[in-house]
C-alpha cells in the first residue's frame, strides 16, 4: 500500500503559507504568534503542521505568551512533536523577548519610593514558578549598594533567616534594607507568615540600627508594599 509522509516541514507548504517567506515578504508584524513559534520549531508532528502544533501549544497556555514563557522544558516536551531541542528554542526566544523589554525601562540607582524598588527588582521575579526572597541594601544617600538573594523555595514559600539578612547588611555597611519576595500564585495579599517575618526583622533592625525601609511582595501583575499600606 502506498503511504504518505504526513510529518510536514515548512519547506513542503505552499510558498504563500510559509512563515519564513511571509516574514520576508510582508514583515515580522504580519505574522501571528503561532506562525512565529512555527518558525522556531520548523516542523510539526505526524498529524499536524508546525503552525497547527503552535496553535495547540498557545491554546493550552490560553494564548498568553507570558504564561508560555513560564513553561519548563519538560512541560513543553509533553506536546507531541516538541522534543527537548524545540522546547529549548521556544524558551530561549521568549527569554530574549523578555530581556529586550527590560532594556526599554530606565532602572533607577537610588530608591525614593516603593515604585523605585519595584522597578529595580521586578526583573528578578518575572516568570518564576518558585518563591525567592531578596534584599536590597541601601546606603545613607538612598543609593542601592547591593541586591542579594537570601533564599529560594517552592511554589508555596521560602524561609528567610534574619541572621543571614543582617550578616549581609553588616558586610555591606548598609544603613537600611528593603525585603522583596514573590508570590508565584499571583496573590498580592501578605500571608500571616509574611506579616510575622516582617515584624521580627524590623524589630531586629531597630536593635542593630539598620532600618527596614519596606517589604515588597511582587507578582507578574504588580506589587504590594508593606510601607505604603502602613503595616511595616
Amino acid at each position: 500500500m502506498e503511504t504518505y509522509d504526513t510529518n510536514l516541514s515548512i519547506k513542503s507548504w505552499a510558498e504563500e503559507d510559509r512563515p519564513r517567506e511571509k516574514l520576508s515578504g510582508q514583515g515580522r508584524r504580519a505574522l501571528t504568534d503561532a506562525e512565529l513559534i512555527a518558525i522556531l520549531i520548523g516542523s510539526g508532528s505526524r498529524n499536524e503542521t508546525a503552525v497547527e502544533l503552535s496553535k495547540r501549544i498557545l491554546h493550552h497556555y490560553e494564548n498568553d505568551l507570558n504564561k508560555l514563557g513560564k513553561a519548563s522544558i519538560s512541560e513543553l516536551s509533553k506536546f507531541k512533536g516538541i522534543g527537548e531541542a524545540k522546547a529549548i528554542s521556544i524558551i530561549a526566544a521568549l527569554e530574549i523577548g523578555r530581556r529586550r523589554g527590560e532594556t526599554d525601562v530606565k532602572v533607577p540607582d537610588d530608591v525614593k519610593s516603593s515604585r523605585d524598588a519595584y522597578n529595580i527588582m521586578r526583573r528578578q521575579f518575572l516568570d518564576l514558578n518558585h518563591e525567592e526572597f531578596w534584599i536590597m541594601l541601601i546606603g545613607r544617600s538612598s543609593k542601592v549598594i547591593a541586591k542579594e538573594l537570601v533564599s529560594k523555595g517552592g511554589l508555596s514559600g521560602t524561609v528567610a533567616d534574619p541572621r543571614v539578612i543582617f550578616h549581609m547588611a553588616i558586610q555591606h555597611q548598609a544603613s537600611g534594607i528593603i525585603m522583596i519576595h514573590n508570590h508565584p500564585s499571583g496573590n498580592l495579599k501578605p500571608s500571616r507568615e509574611d506579616l510575622s517575618l516582617t515584624k521580627r526583622i524590623s524589630d531586629a533592625g531597630n536593635l542593630l540600627d539598620i532600618k527596614v525601609l519596606d517589604h515588597l511582595i511582587i507578582t507578574d501583575n504588580g506589587y504590594y508594599s508593606f510601607g505604603d499600606e502602613g503595616v511595616l
